[in-house]
């Protein structure tokens, strides 16, 4: 899920089970998951705040090792690798 305000976009991952560690990638940080590490909260998401430019952007969320997509994205896309990536829009 995002949470959008302007171009501020918090990435926010609700986990099924148990994690370690959680990270958001893609177009807007060159793919790079350690640029991305989100944050767990009281509540028991991980979130991320980021500044993005208007445009659109493909994301995913690496999941202790494992790329997962948003379910709740604004729509989903497919790669060059043959799966799907996360989409999110900012005007």
């Amino acid at each position: 899920m995002t949470i959008k305000r302007g171009k501020q976009v918090t990435f926010v991952y609700s986990p099924r089970n148990h994690c370690e560690r959680v990270e958001v990638a893609g177009s807007f940080n060159e793919w790079r998951p350690h640029e991305g590490r989100m944050t767990r909260q009281k509540d028991g998401t991980y979130r991320k705040r980021l500044q993005l430019a208007p445009g659109e952007y493909r994301y995913k969320y690496l999941v202790d090792g494992q790329w997962e997509l948003d379910n709740e994205a604004e729509g989903q896309v497919p790669n060059t690798f043959g799966s799907l990536d996360s989409l999110v829009r900012i005007d």
